[in-house]
């Protein structure tokens, strides 16, 4: 080796002209790996029910919370009830807002869920088309409706898909002693705006959350006058134990129970006259 070589060696063995490279790559990668986790960190999964969606409750509800907390955006998946507790029990979901009171007191005895709050309420509608060939209307209460539009085979839609809607419709059934079977009893496995449409084309009978009858307005149905206790419509917030972005599920629980409550309480007045849900719990 020459004098020249042996003098140039150990300064080329520690700068071979591709470290500031590596090292200019190596940071480029660090922070594309920092931004991608802040930004899969951002989105919180909201699993909630159809009739919240096709109330419109939601547009003026996540714009809102996503103003006040510009760090979280919510992905909103609109399911039935029941497929909404399996997408928390599967960790599929961060949150849920639901209304069956049975299945989620049996999703948090599992313990899949880290805690649950009362949010709102409003009510359930049996609805009848406008010639109410059962005559429905005459009966004292809901169970009553139910079974003269058995006796008369009269057509009813069903959601038929573990809904909360669907839960309660069967809890009513039970009430009427009636198992509904036959021809007149159509399980269509369709969201609450979707079986609305059907009733409404069908003239038929059918159960509802007043927000979304009352958003939708299907022409050729109206609301049985029953003010049964058993048709309250409780909403609750869960906040899912295996939730993969638990401080942005945090963040919307707490902001539903708290600073979005006037805006719960005030939705619906300016379009109906009244509000469609009523805040439930302490501020």
């Amino acid at each position: 080796m020459s004098a020249e070589a042996a003098a140039q060696g150990p300064a080329l063995a520690g700068h071979d002209g591709a470290g500031p490279r590596r090292r200019g790559s190596r940071s480029v990668l660090f922070l594309l790996l920092l931004f991608t986790a802040c930004t899969q960190g951002s989105e919180v999964i909201l699993a909630s029910t159809t009739s919240t969606e096709d109330s419109g409750l939601f547009d003026t509800l996540l714009p809102a919370f996503e103003a006040a907390h510009p760090r979280y955006r919510i992905k909103l998946i609109a399911v039935g009830t029941g497929q909404a507790l399996a997408l928390g029990a599967r960790g599929d979901a961060d949150v849920l807002l639901v209304h069956a009171p049975a299945a989620e007191s049996a999703f948090m005895r599992a313990g899949l869920g880290s805690e649950r709050r009362a949010v709102m309420h409003n009510r359930f509608l049996m609805l009848a088309p406008t010639a109410d060939p059962a005559q429905a209307a005459a009966a004292t209460d809901v169970c009553a409706a139910l079974r003269r539009v058995a006796g008369a085979k009269a057509p009813f839609v069903s959601r038929g898909d573990d809904s909360g809607t669907h839960k309660k419709e069967r809890e009513l059934w039970a009430c009427a002693g009636v198992v509904p079977r036959g021809s007149w009893y159509m399980d269509v496995g369709q969201g609450m705006g979707e079986t609305l449409a059907i009733a409404a084309e069908r003239q038929a009978y059918t159960l509802a959350d007043e927000a979304t009858f009352l958003a939708l307005a299907p022409a050729g149905l109206m609301p049985l006058a029953l003010r049964d206790s058993i048709l309250r419509n409780p909403y609750s917030a869960i906040l899912v134990r295996s939730a993969r972005h638990p401080a942005g599920a945090r963040a919307f629980l707490d902001w539903l129970t708290g600073a979005g409550r006037p805006l719960i309480a005030g939705y619906g007045t300016e379009r109906f006259g009244r509000p469609l849900f009523v805040p439930d719990g302490a501020p």
